[in-house]
């Protein structure tokens, strides 16, 4: 059931501003060494995780033209039962998964230092607000009901 109320063009000043965090989020994600693969990466995992099919349609595709796999894609909602991440992707992607369950206490688990030593503390803090902000824009997404064509 649609309200017809999509947040983007009832509200364009606060939409414009959350678009101007992403951008800020990314640039700094970029400036500590985290890669452009590894930030959609981010984005899918709390995509996926939330439901989210217009993010994940978009950002799938944005990963595939950056040379990301099909494979890799694939086994992604699975990483810790796969060898196909790094240890950097790993810690991030445990990051994602962290703030994205914030509220689960059933999922929760607090990230021993030991999980996240393979990332420095100005990468761990951009790999939170890569993961604030998606899980922002999936709720956007949501509940405006953004229809997802094929």
């Amino acid at each position: 059931m649609s309200t017809g109320v999509w947040l983007d063009k009832e509200s364009p000043a606060v939409y414009q501003a959350l678009v101007d965090t992403g951008r800020a989020a990314a640039e700094a994600a970029l400036a500590v060494g985290i890669d452009k693969q590894l930030i959609e990466l981010i984005r899918i995992r709390a995509s996926q995780i939330n439901g989210c099919a217009y993010c994940l349609r978009l950002h799938v595709g944005d990963a595939l033209a950056l040379g990301e796999t099909h494979e890799r894609l694939a086994l992604l909602p699975a990483w810790r039962d796969s060898e196909y991440f790094t240890p950097v992707e790993q810690a991030a992607l445990a990051i994602t998964e962290d703030v994205t369950l914030i509220a689960d206490v059933q999922h929760r688990r607090r990230l021993p230092d030991d999980d996240l030593s393979t990332l420095t503390t100005s990468q761990i803090a951009a790999v939170r607000w890569l993961a604030i902000v998606i899980n922002a824009f999936n709720r956007v997404a949501i509940t405006s009901h953004y229809p997802v064509h094929p």
